[in-house]
């Protein structure tokens, strides 16, 4: 028979499992509710000497260390090449991440089109996917641009302003002209040139993520984007990762994202859906 002092521990940690249950499953159907509560079943199962697949647990202690111990989140930061798409599988067989990244359990927190070049990050943490993909918190996200011709001072005060996309206006962007080429890897694919056309290099930096924002909004100015890379979210810059390669965050890197509080003491939980991603503004 069980303690009664061991009922009561279950009984509270059955609540936890409701709760998280319930928080994942707004939005997403009661199929959400059923993948936590059974991850959170086979977890303690297996680590309290069950088998994972329902059978009894075999002692009260380990499922009280179990429950103590926090799961490890993998958090990775990639230069993902032009001509790779943002998500882990294709029907039509092109290039995928999972070309370049073999950690499992880890997810795109934001897309980056097949066409854009740059700094991705994934990860197991669904708290901390959400902070980086989610507007509210206003995660700057930094682009270097080749454009079409040389924006004049009115095109800038447009950018800085917002341009209205689909009817809704964007947030100012911060801009700012490059006095000479970023000493960027060659792209697979050269842009396309116009001979009579003269191109240029802006630094833009935006704060939400509307579909192909960055893009739309140089177009929406006069000035087609010809090459587009993310070089930082956040405060993660993508530094002098190579095309193709990723590296795992540290501690201090991932802490810095989470930013001073305001997502300290938030559950760490899974990203919203396998290998897909929300949209981000490339």
């Amino acid at each position: 028979m069980v303690p009664s002092s061991d009922r009561a521990f279950l009984s509270v940690y059955s609540v936890a499992w409701a709760w998280e249950a319930a928080d994942e499953s707004v939005g997403d159907s009661a199929v959400a509710t059923n993948r936590v509560l059974h991850r959170q079943s086979a977890h303690l199962q297996t680590a309290c000497g069950g088998d994972g697949d329902g059978r009894p647990v075999k002692s009260m202690s380990r499922m009280r260390q179990a429950i103590s111990t926090p799961a490890r989140f993998h958090t990775i930061a990639f230069h993902k090449p032009y001509g790779v798409l943002p998500c882990f599988t294709d029907p039509d067989g092109r290039p995928t991440l999972a070309d370049y990244v073999e950690l499992p359990g880890v997810y795109a927190a934001g897309r980056l089109d097949m066409d854009s070049e740059g700094l991705m990050l994934l990860t197991s943490d669904g708290t901390l996917s959400h902070r980086i993909t989610d507007p509210q918190h206003k995660l700057p996200k930094v682009y270097l641009v080749q454009v079409e011709r040389v924006p004049d001072e009115q095109a800038l005060r447009q950018l800085r302003q917002g341009v209205v996309l689909s009817g809704t206006r964007t947030r100012p962007a911060e801009v700012r002209l490059l006095d000479e080429p970023p000493a960027l890897p060659d792209r697979p694919v050269p842009i396309r040139f116009r001979k009579t056309v003269p191109t240029c290099w802006i630094e833009m930096t935006i704060r939400e993520g509307m579909n192909r924002q960055v893009r739309r909004m140089t177009a929406a100015v006069g000035h087609p984007a010809l090459r587009l890379v993310r070089v930082a979210i956040g405060p993660i810059s993508l530094g002098n990762l190579a095309p193709g390669v990723w590296r795992e965050l540290t501690s201090g890197e991932v802490q810095s994202i989470q930013g001073s509080g305001e997502a300290a003491g938030a559950k760490p939980r899974p990203p919203d859906s396998p290998r897909t991603s929300r949209r981000s503004a490339d």
